[in-house]
């Protein structure tokens, strides 16, 4: 998706993230000018509005999307997944975001939330 962003007329692509590593990845792999990162965290409603300032469309794929990670960390998931992808939609809302376009994250969402239902 990245690749072919970069070759429209687009004039900023952000990565948002926490994990530093995987950015400087790209940042090297790429060496775009487009390109424009930002570390932060999902869970941080703070963090995602700050980053979402003046951005038109936002791709949100930020989940835990191993059923064995989020069953062994159910809140972890429970924050990353639904906290995480409401503090998306309230931020995109207060920046008057055109558009969000959301990556597995129904499938991410209901993982997370199964685990704090309570079982009959």
């Amino acid at each position: 998706m990245l690749k072919r962003f970069l070759q429209t007329e687009i004039k900023e692509i952000r990565v948002f993230s926490r994990d530093e590593k995987k950015q400087e990845d790209l940042r090297i792999a790429y060496n775009h000018p487009k390109l424009k990162f930002y570390i932060g965290d999902v869970r941080s409603y703070d963090s995602v509005l700050n980053a979402s300032v003046g951005v038109d469309y936002v791709f949100h794929a930020a989940a835990l999307k191993q059923v064995p990670s989020c069953e062994f960390y159910p809140l972890e998931a429970l924050q990353t997944n639904a906290i995480g992808a409401e503090n998306v939609f309230n931020a995109s809302i207060a920046n008057h975001v055109q558009k969000v376009i959301t990556l597995s994250t129904d499938k991410a969402v209901y993982r997370s939330m199964r685990w704090e239902c309570p079982r009959p």
